[in-house]
């Protein structure tokens, strides 16, 4: 079994199956300047909380976008966690606010539709559609009638059914996000 020597940011954050540092020591030193933490932490949390993002925006370069912003702010914004809940829950709060954020901004944007377009106004060419297998397009069409469905969700329903079903957590971790969340805002409120 590997040691740990006194100086522990030089030691990868997973030295085996046994000793994995949690999300919450891993900020504890991203706080106190180890870098190779905040590093592990966008390792570990990039991907879900793209799928996360993804479900609310149905844009894979705006969830992108989201993300990068997500964790300029968990870099910029390190000493704003408090251990009182699990970091997961503040990196969740912190995407999703930024992902309503945009839903917001989206309303307010002017939409042109391709169809209303004349050929002056292309400067691109669409791409053409080859035919797929069955397989594919079927569950092509089933992905897009879910994210569809999601899409149709008041936003408040919707944050918890990508929470519970998207997500896999349990209820209790959502109601501790929602919790946070009315306290932030009643917070706010005053």
């Amino acid at each position: 079994m590997n040691q740990l020597s006194p100086n522990l940011s030089t030691q990868p954050y997973i030295m085996d199956n046994q000793f994995r540092y949690t999300d919450e020591e891993l900020i504890a030193r991203f706080q106190e300047g180890d870098e190779q933490a905040y590093t592990e932490l966008v390792n570990r949390y990039r991907d879900k909380l793209m799928t996360f993002v993804y479900r609310f925006v149905n844009d894979m370069e705006q969830a992108e976008d989201i993300i990068q912003d997500t964790m300029l702010k968990l870099y910029t914004h390190k000493h704003y966690y408090r251990n009182i809940a699990k970091f997961s829950t503040w990196i969740y709060t912190i995407a999703g606010n930024l992902a309503k954020t945009e839903l917001r901004k989206r309303k307010s944007r002017k939409v042109t539709n391709i169809s209303q377009m004349g050929p002056e106004d292309r400067d691109y060419e669409l791409p053409s559609v080859a035919p797929e297998t069955d397989e594919v397009v079927q569950s092509e069409y089933i992905e897009k009638k879910i994210q569809a469905a999601i899409q149709n969700l008041p936003l408040h329903f919707r944050t918890v059914t990508i929470l519970r079903d998207i997500q896999e957590l349990s209820y209790e971790e959502i109601s501790k996000r929602a919790r946070l969340q009315l306290q932030k805002e009643l917070i706010d409120l005053k």
